[in-house]
C-alpha cells in the first residue's frame, strides 16, 4: 500500500496523469524530425526522442513544483501538488529530476556529438523556466524555448547541422507557446497577482486574448515560412489551414468571455492544432 501511495505521488508530480504537457512538448519535436527526415525519420531515432520527451517533459513538471512549492498552496488550481502539500520531500523530488535527466541523456548517447551537445542547453532551458517567472515579464517566451528545443535537435540527430528553418520553426513554437501558455496563465491571473508571480496574461492585460490571436498568426505564418523552405504541398499547408481554422472558431469562442474554465479547455484545445498540422506534413510526404 505505501508503494502504491508513493507511486501515485511521482505520478502527480511528474504530471503523467495528466500528458498535455508531453504533447505540447511532441508535437513540434515530430515536426522537426519529419521535416529534417524529409517524411522518412529513422524509426529508433523516433522512438529515442518519443521516450526523451516523455522523461524530460517529467522532469521539467518536478522542477516546476519544486521551484514553486512555496506558491502553489496559494493558488487554487495547484494547491494539492505533491511539494506544495509535502507529500513528496525536496530531497526526493531532486534526487527524482535527477534520475529522469540521467535516463533521457543515457537515451542520446547512440546519436551524433552535435545532438548531445544540443541537450546541455536543452537541460538548461528546462530546469531554469520555472524560476523565470520571478522576473521575466512572458516566461511564456522562454518556455517556447525550452519546448520546442527538440526541433534543432531533431534535425542534428538526423541530417548532423541545424539548418536556419530549424531555427525559424523554434521560433515559430515560440509564438505557439506563448498563445497557448498565456490562456493557461489566465486561469490563475488573480492568485498569481496576489502572490506576485509574472505571467504573460498579467503583462498583456485587456489585450491578452488579441496577443494570443496575434501569436497564433505569426507562429502559422512562420511555419508557412518553413513549408515553403522545405518545398511542401498543398496537404501540409491545408494543414496549416486547419490549424488557422481551429484558432478563428476553436480558440477564440472559448477565451472570449475569459471565464477561467474555458480558458483552459482553449490551453488543451491546442493539441488539436498541433496534432493537425503534424497530420498535415505526413500526409504532404507521403502523397506529394
Amino acid at each position: 500500500m505505501k508503494l502504491a501511495v508513493k507511486l501515485d505521488q511521482y505520478l502527480r508530480l511528474t504530471r503523467l496523469n495528466k500528458p498535455i504537457g508531453i504533447l505540447l512538448l511532441l508535437w513540434p519535436t515530430l515536426w522537426g524530425l519529419w521535416f529534417a527526415g524529409q517524411g522518412q525519420p529513422l524509426w529508433w531515432v523516433v522512438l529515442i526522442f518519443l521516450v526523451g520527451t516523455v522523461l524530460m517533459r517529467s522532469a521539467g513538471c518536478v522542477v516546476n513544483d519544486y521551484a514553486d512549492r512555496d506558491f502553489d498552496g496559494h493558488v487554487a488550481r495547484t494547491a494539492r501538488r505533491p511539494l506544495a502539500t509535502r507529500e513528496v520531500s525536496v530531497k526526493e523530488a531532486l534526487w527524482l529530476a535527477t534520475a529522469l535527466v540521467v535516463v533521457s541523456f543515457l537515451l542520446i548517447l547512440p546519436l551524433n556529438p552535435l545532438t548531445r551537445w544540443l541537450s546541455v542547453p536543452a537541460v538548461f532551458l528546462a530546469a531554469s523556466y520555472p524560476f523565470t517567472k520571478r522576473f521575466f515579464a512572458i516566461p511564456q517566451a522562454y518556455l517556447g524555448i525550452a519546448f520546442g528545443f527538440g526541433i534543432p535537435m531533431s534535425f542534428a540527430a538526423l541530417t548532423g547541422e541545424v539548418p536556419p528553418a530549424a531555427w525559424t520553426m523554434l521560433l515559430a513554437n515560440v509564438f505557439w507557446s506563448v498563445a497557448y501558455d498565456t490562456a493557461y496563465a489566465m486561469c490563475d491571473r488573480e492568485d498569481d497577482l496576489k502572490i506576485g508571480i509574472k505571467t504573460a496574461a498579467i503583462t498583456f492585460g485587456r489585450f491578452d486574448i488579441a496577443a494570443i490571436l496575434l501569436c497564433h498568426v505569426a507562429f502559422l505564418a512562420l511555419m508557412a515560412w518553413v513549408g515553403l523552405a522545405f518545398g511542401r504541398g498543398a496537404f501540409y499547408f491545408a494543414g496549416l489551414l486547419g490549424g488557422a481554422i481551429l484558432v478563428a472558431f476553436d480558440q477564440y469562442p472559448r477565451l472570449r468571455g475569459r471565464d477561467p474554465q474555458r480558458c483552459f479547455s482553449a490551453f488543451l484545445a491546442n493539441n488539436r492544432i498541433g496534432g493537425v498540422i503534424f497530420v498535415g506534413l505526413v500526409c504532404d510526404y507521403l502523397f506529394n
